[in-house]
């Protein structure tokens, strides 16, 4: 009998271009379904729950596909890090209803951008947020960021594909914070869908008004200027994760 699983993985993205397929370049998506080969011996067709870019990471990461293997669900995990790499980690897995779409079905995500806000870089910080040695005021960041907060069109915070037709930028933001946690300056998103580079270019935005150069008070008229060249620069990959992934 033909049954559709999630499966939940985190993986460190450095050393990949992204989840998706690539030509000539390493992907999770790829080293997932190496994996899953070897355990089911089926080469399904997966559903993953978001596109990341290379160097971007993830805490939790979904993929929904369809199998008619009878592996238990509490075993699946397990086989599967026996041939993942150690730069990705299958967590859990479950059956779902037969309709079930890990990108479809969600219904919001959060992502978190790591700053390293200290004086000397961090070697074991590398790769794993951005290293940001003026001093940050996350007071004023996170006054700015609430501007933010609800529906809005995101355009001014998006990377437009000039090869794919524009379509509907409006995204609702439900909770946008940033805080300090010793020399860790972090910044939580939660939206009930994203852009591409929405969150990089929001905190190059962030940064841009914690330089001085953007006020608290510009934000609404950058979100109505509906133009990416009023908004910040899109920071580096490195500090971006998808933090989680929610479901009905």
């Amino acid at each position: 009998m033909d049954r559709n699983l999630l499966v939940t993985i985190m993986y460190d993205g450095r050393t990949f271009h992204g989840w998706q397929v690539q030509n000539n370049a390493a992907s999770v998506q790829e080293e997932f379904q190496k994996a899953l080969y070897e355990v089911i011996g089926e080469r399904p067709d997966i559903k993953g729950c978001s596109r990341t870019d290379a160097g971007v990471h993830a805490n939790q990461y979904c993929i929904s596909f369809h199998t008619a293997h009878t592996i238990p669900t509490d075993r699946l995990p397990l086989a599967l890090n026996r041939f993942l790499p150690p730069t990705i980690a299958a967590l859990s897995a479950q059956e779902v209803a037969e309709d079930f779409h890990a990108r479809y079905s969600c219904k919001g995500k959060e992502y978190i951008y790591k700053i390293n806000n200290a004086a000397i870089r961090n070697p074991f910080l590398e790769g794993y947020a951005l290293h940001y040695w003026h001093k940050l005021d996350e007071r004023i960041m996170h006054e700015a960021a609430q501007h933010l907060i609800g529906r809005h069109d995101f355009t001014s915070f998006c990377t437009v594909d000039p090869k794919r037709p524009k379509g509907d930028f409006h995204r609702t933001v439900r909770r946008l914070t940033v805080e300090r946690d010793g020399d860790m300056v972090t910044v939580t998103i939660e939206a009930d869908g994203f852009l591409y580079n929405m969150v990089r270019i929001i905190v190059g935005t962030l940064l841009e008004v914690a330089q001085g150069k953007i006020t608290p008070e510009d934000m609404p008229d950058i979100i109505a200027a509906l133009d990416r060249t009023h908004a910040g620069p899109t920071a580096p990959p490195q500090g971006l994760y998808l933090n989680r992934v929610f479901y009905p």
